[in-house]
């Protein structure tokens, strides 16, 4: 056994699950080719590339996928051909995913722009237009301060204070939005001329501009009657939603795309990408050796810039089958694999990664898929599981939400993109499912 100080701490924290690769990183693993041939680069980068007018475009897939990854890819392949890229996450700054509207989005960009821009453009436009509302939102901002009388940075600070409390005080988000709804149109107009000023200033060469706005995939579902606050964000306020003077990118929840909705998004932003799982097995259930190949190499990546001198298989787990047990068991999924490998380095005292430590973390990421699966959904996940499609439901859209079920993509023998869903491989041994499945029988 291995035991020299601090190699468990420091192969724990090489897995951790909520932090995107930075663009180049040396962990970084090309699933392209077992993810359907899904490429972010071509797909999205090169449409920016090469229209001669503003772009806006959807990108998503299953929350944890990679898709903050692959969008850190994607903005250092722009700024590699003259764009300046502005990228933030919306949900760990401005917005609130369990409770987010459009204009929350719009005050958010505006924020990250003039944080980002104020050097090369000049802020008045913005200013000015908070300048005239200042009197029915400074109590909303929570100071007595006077906007009048403040430095431009000042300004700015109090700009930030406002949208920081529409993420942070639930109990004024509602009024905030009373405020700003009726003058989202002027304040498009007044950011447009902050991004017309910065256009015509890019540093370094660049001639085109371009915002990514992460972590909009995560906004939870709100029903309206009919519409959601999904249908209301990315369908019913598309035209401001697409109003900035930029190349613009948004995360869109998976849910969205596979809803009613899905023929209007498609008309309103063109051909959007998603990202979908590592195939790790096929439609039929066999192994599907190059992309469990490419999840090793996941783990493997990660364990070389800790211990390249341990063996995976030898030094690291007991075995090949403790890993490939455990490769399999994360269906592919990004997040679940860095989760499952963690859990199991808990469960360890001494290397190697013992079958025991990996079943012990299987069965508690388990017991949470059995708990997230309501008593109506079991018989939804057997007809899955059976037939390998889902059908156009808000019943089976929650389930791809909440990463029940998964999509899967390859190219088939005449390079056309089939798709395929399945139950995440956790569910199978949950008796709750096997009784469902039995009773397809």
């Amino acid at each position: 056994m291995l035991n020299y100080p601090d190699l468990l701490s420091e192969l724990y924290n090489a897995f951790n699950p909520f932090e995107p690769l930075p663009a180049d990183d040396i962990r970084y693993v090309d699933c392209q080719d077992v993810r359907g041939d899904a490429d972010i680069l071509q797909d999205l980068g090169n449409r920016m590339r090469l229209a001669n007018t503003n772009t806006c475009q959807l990108y998503s897939g299953h929350r944890g996928a990679g898709k903050s990854t692959e969008l850190l890819r994607l903005k250092k392949y722009l700024e590699n051909r003259q764009f300046y890229v502005v990228y933030f996450a919306a949900d760990e700054e401005d917005i609130d995913s369990e409770d987010a509207q459009y204009t929350d989005i719009l005050l958010a960009c505006t924020r990250r722009l003039l944080k980002d821009l104020q050097k090369i453009a000049n802020p008045r436009p913005i200013l000015n237009w908070l300048k005239s509302l200042w009197g029915e939102l400074k109590d909303l901002a929570q100071t007595p301060i006077e906007f009048e009388s403040l430095e431009i940075e000042a300004q700015i600070a109090q700009f930030a204070k406002l949208t920081a409390n529409l993420r942070g005080v639930p109990e004024l988000r509602q009024q905030i939005r009373q405020k700003i709804n009726p003058h989202t149109v002027t304040l498009i107009q007044v950011l447009n001329e902050f991004l017309k000023d910065a256009k015509q200033n890019l540093p370094n060469g660049c001639t085109k501009l371009a915002v990514i706005v992460d972590n909009l995939d995560r906004m939870v579902l709100v029903k309206e009657g009919d519409s959601t606050n999904y249908e209301e964000v990315f369908v019913d306020r598309s035209g401001q939603l697409k109003g900035l003077d930029c190349h613009l990118i948004y995360t869109a929840p998976i849910s969205l795309l596979y809803s009613k909705s899905g023929s209007d998004i498609r008309d309103i932003y063109g051909e959007y990408l998603i990202l979908p799982m590592i195939m790790v097995k096929t439609r039929d259930g066999e192994i599907y050796q190059p992309g469990l190949n490419k999840v090793k190499e996941v783990i493997r990546k990660r364990v070389r810039q800790i211990a390249p001198e341990l063996s995976l298989e030898k030094d690291i787990f007991d075995s090949p089958n403790t890993l490939e047990g455990l490769c399999l068991m994360s269906g592919g999924y990004a997040r679940n694999l860095l989760l499952l490998t963690q859990e199991a380095i808990t469960n360890t005292q001494e290397l190697p990664i013992t079958e025991k430590a990996v079943r012990r973390a299987i069965t508690k990421a388990r017991d949470t898929y059995r708990r997230t699966v309501e008593e109506n959904q079991w018989s939804l996940l057997a007809e899955v599981y059976r037939s390998k499609r889902i059908i156009n439901d808000d019943k089976y859209r929650s389930l791809m939400y909440n990463r029940c079920l998964l999509e899967y993509r390859f190219m088939d023998n005449e390079d056309e993109i089939q798709r395929w869903y399945d139950i995440h491989p956790l569910i199978a041994k949950i008796p709750e499912f096997k009784e469902a499945l039995a009773k397809l029988s």
